[in-house]
């Protein structure tokens, strides 16, 4: 809104320009004569807007920036400043504006990836992504005028990403602070409360570098309070914050080791269409696994203890496909360890459903015990009201099977070794991986397929996911991709073993296996939900005091 000074130059420099304000003619509004002023106010706000909007974009995208495949988590402190400076004393709706402007540049950044599905699924969940974000803008707006307002802001930030992470349709968590912090002083806070603790301490750290920057700017104007040493005081503050990481011991002692092998068979082609001719990619990797097993005859590498093949390796159900059944058998029996097999199963009741499932191969036994994929993904594996969107998105007819959720974690016994599987993006969800661990699982594996989004950067996205799970669970995190990117983990987040994208390879590690939990597996989301609490319950104790302020004014006016 205008200042009183802006509102009495207009009003003067209307006498001054047009005399004496004649009478207003008959039928028309007594407003009349005061609409060129009104006009100027308001292009004025749009200019004033104009900058503040552009700076909002400009900072989401440096949060973009902050992300993989880029990795230049400091954005990720400087784009949370910005913005807390952005909406600071601002109204609830200039502040929702001004979230919304931040976000959507840096869940276009973010989601890029999507452009294989198609631009208008980049923008279309860009927005609605946005949307939340939006809300936490009013809610630190809101909440700016509180003391101690960058804790608050802080406990918004992690609620938002509670939100995100849920709803609708069981959330969609990608873009949290804490995946842009997972090769960064922050990192080490995941064993002590999760990726939520992570992202609370980089908001807490970029709220008081807001606080630094408000001191900073007040110097520069004469007459006003010397904030120097407040200035000073957060920014200490917040660097204190940033390296309180390095002292949280993360636990990476071994009870015991395994040998793995992990085998990335490659596709046909990138894109929407990797499956090529049916049964290519189930033979890349077989095949692969067969070189693995003549090396070992061959004692150029020791023989692993069990072998990890990727999500969708078998592109055909070997239940009802006699020839993937053989397939797999044959090269399971070649390196006579067992195999754990990520294949599409048809559902045995519910015709045109199918279960995405890791499986456990022995190669005396055959198929043994198996992991469903708990969440599946919206519009990508399964269509939400199909019947209805079908027939106006008709490219959801690529999709013509829905996915069926298990109902179960994934912790299987594979050889010697207690495996915890997580399928693809179900690393992205604490809960699913939380209770994994919590099931026993000793190692972590995630069986993904990313060959449709293969050179987009999700896969070095979802790897970060790894590293921070590796961290936040002490455990070592084996990712087996199809065509890209295998890593091999270790419990402190550092990636031991990689196979670069779409690239046939093996990859031959021992692993630690760990009983162990930290401090995050022992308290689970209770850190989450408490300062997901607190944000809200600041925006209400602003709202209250708010209230009470103009009640007082309004008393006063009397």
């Amino acid at each position: 809104m205008p200042s009183g000074s802006d509102t009495t130059e207009a009003a003067a420099g209307g006498r001054a320009a047009d005399g004496p304000v004649p009478p207003a003619a008959p039928g028309s509004s007594p407003d009349a004569p005061r609409r060129p002023g009104r006009l100027r106010r308001l292009a004025a706000l749009a200019r004033r807007e104009a900058l503040r909007s552009a700076l909002a974009v400009v900072s989401g995208a440096a949060l973009g920036l902050a992300f993989p495949p880029y990795d230049l988590w400091p954005l990720s402190l400087v784009a949370v400043a910005a913005l807390a400076l952005l909406v600071r004393g601002r109204k609830v709706t200039q502040g929702a504006w001004s979230g919304f402007a931040f976000a959507v540049p840096f869940f276009l950044i973010l989601l890029k990836w999507l452009h294989v599905v198609g631009w208008d699924a980049v923008v279309g969940l860009s927005i609605a992504e946005a949307l939340f974000v939006a809300l936490m803008g009013a809610g630190l707006a809101l909440t700016s005028r509180l003391p101690a307002w960058p804790l608050w802001g802080a406990c918004l930030w992690v609620a938002q990403e509670w939100a995100r992470d849920r709803i609708p349709f069981g959330g969609f968590p990608w873009g949290r602070l804490a995946f842009a912090n997972t090769g960064s002083p922050f990192t080490p806070l995941a064993a002590l409360g999760g990726a939520p603790r992570v992202t609370f301490a980089v908001a807490l750290a970029g709220g008081l570098l807001a606080v630094c920057a408000t001191g900073l700017w007040g110097l520069r104007r004469p007459g006003s309070p010397n904030r120097a040493l407040p200035a000073i005081e957060a920014f200490g503050l917040a660097a204190v914050i940033t390296a309180a990481g390095v002292l949280v011991p993360v636990p990476t002692k071994a009870d015991d080791t395994v040998d793995i092998a992990v085998v990335q068979g490659n596709v046909q082609q990138a894109g929407m269409d990797f499956l090529g001719r049916p049964m290519k990619i189930l033979d890349n990797h077989a095949t692969a696994t067969e070189k693995l097993a003549a090396d070992v005859r061959a004692g150029r590498v020791k023989k692993p203890d069990l072998v990890i093949w990727p999500e969708n390796s078998s592109d055909l159900d070997p239940f009802q496909y006699p020839q993937a059944y053989d397939r797999i058998d044959e090269a399971v029996k070649d390196i006579g360890v067992p195999v754990l097999v990520g294949a599409l199963i048809d559902h045995p009741s519910k015709k045109g459903y199918v279960f995405n499932e890791g499986i456990v191969w022995d190669p005396k036994k055959g198929p043994g015990a198996s992991y469903t994929k708990q969440h599946p993904v919206p519009f990508g594996e399964y269509v939400p009201f199909r019947a209805q969107l079908s027939k106006i998105i008709t490219r959801f007819q690529r999709v013509p099977r829905d996915f069926y959720p298990g109902d179960h974690t994934g912790v299987l016994k594979v050889g010697p070794a207690k495996l915890g599987d997580v399928i693809c993006f179900e690393v992205a969800y604490d809960e699913i991986v939380h209770d994994t661990v919590d099931a026993g699982a000793r190692a972590l594996v995630v069986q993904t397929n990313n060959a449709t989004y293969g050179r987009t950067g999700q896969p070095e996205q979802q790897l970060a996911m790894s590293k921070l799970r590796a961290v936040e669970h002490g455990r070592a995190v084996v990712t087996a991709a199809t065509s890209g990117i295998s890593a091999v983990v270790a419990p402190n987040g550092t990636v031991t073993h990689q196979i670069p994208e779409f690239t046939q390879g093996v990859v031959s590690a021992s692993i630690p296996l760990r009983d162990e939990t930290t401090l995050a597996d022992r308290v689970g989301a209770a850190p989450e939900w408490t300062l997901a609490i607190v944000g809200l319950l600041s925006c209400a104790a602003a709202t209250v005091i708010g209230r009470r302020g103009r009640s007082k004014d309004e008393k006063g006016q009397l």
